[in-house]
């Protein structure tokens, strides 16, 4: 197997929650430093455009979104599974609700003056307009949530999360689940990097107990690479084969059709390459760099848009 190279950065909830499901499977990972806001010219060069974090590489092949890096990490390292049979699809549904909707209420709290002043500590000023201009610009405009609803969602959503951990150490039992990874690293940020709103879990002892299970975890084995290296190490590999799993085509775009992905709501930034698969659970580009070399980018169909690219 390739080595396994994560594209984060340290302070990324949603690079947390790779980095533990990595240290869950005691995979050994090469660690590529990337920078919060953009421009990130060594990562889009390899992605085409996709630049939120984290990004899985693999040789040539570049893994998008966290919920994809999780199926692409369970198939290489099947135990300890992500996906407990008995609650397989009920896990993917919690997953899905952590990552889409208690990730931006949580973010929408912790970002509230007191919380941006420990993020930021001593950071100059235009680093954090440069950080609000960048996100800003993620979200399309939109505005953020305001800290006081965000507030009251979260006290309730943790709530929920505690009504989940009665009487078990984990959401689903005794053992740590895809939907352990998705809940957790919000709350991760909360606890590490805005400390001073940290009281809100104080309501909730099973949650604070759940979160140091989960952060005994770790990270696992890592080692440094530098961004040029997972550049070169793009270059000169090949593309792994595509699994044959069939063509499913909702676009009518045949495959080898020039086309574009992007998500869906955040973080909407294109990709242009080649349709090369289109299978149930993901849509697979073939794109060419000149950094980079020829590489696949891989995205999950859930959370993504395709469309025709236009001449």
């Amino acid at each position: 197997m390739s080595d396994l190279i994560l594209h984060h950065y340290p302070v990324s909830p949603f690079a947390e929650k790779i980095r533990l499901i990595l240290g869950h499977k005691q995979l050994a990972w090469k660690s590529v430093l990337i920078p919060m806001v953009m421009p990130k010219p060594e990562l889009t060069a390899l992605t085409g455009g996709y630049r939120k974090t984290p990004v899985l590489q693999i040789g040539a092949d570049l893994y998008c979104d966290t919920a994809l890096i999780c199926d692409v990490l369970e198939h290489l390292a099947p135990a300890p599974t992500l996906y407990p049979a008995a609650n397989k699809g009920a896990a993917r549904i919690v997953a899905q609700w952590a990552d889409s909707a208690l990730f931006p209420v949580a973010m929408a709290y912790n970002f509230q003056p007191a919380g941006v002043a420990q993020v930021f500590a001593g950071a100059p000023t235009e680093v954090l307009q440069a950080f609000v201009a960048d996100r800003t610009a993620m979200r399309g405009g939109a505005a953020r949530m305001a800290s006081a609803d965000a507030t009251g969602a979260y006290k309730s959503y943790l709530r929920r999360l505690a009504n989940m951990l009665q009487g078990q150490d984990y959401l689903f039992g005794e053992q740590p689940c895809v939907a352990d990874f998705a809940a957790y690293h919000p709350l991760w940020f909360t606890q590490e990097r805005t400390p001073a709103l940290t009281g809100i879990f104080d309501p909730t002892p099973e949650v604070l107990a759940w979160m140091a299970r989960m952060k005994a975890i770790g990270h696992g084995t890592s080692s440094q690479c530098s961004a040029e290296e997972a550049l070169q190490l793009a270059h000169s590999a090949t593309p792994a084969t595509l699994p044959d799993e069939g063509f499913q085509d909702e676009h009518g775009l045949p495959l080898g059709s020039a086309v574009v992905i992007a998500a869906d709501n955040f973080g909407q930034e294109p990709t242009e390459g080649e349709l090369v698969a289109a299978t149930r659970t993901r849509l697979t580009l073939r794109r060419t760099d000149a950094r980079a070399g020829t590489v696949h980018v891989h995205f999950p169909r859930v959370g993504f848009t395709l469309k025709k690219a236009v001449a």
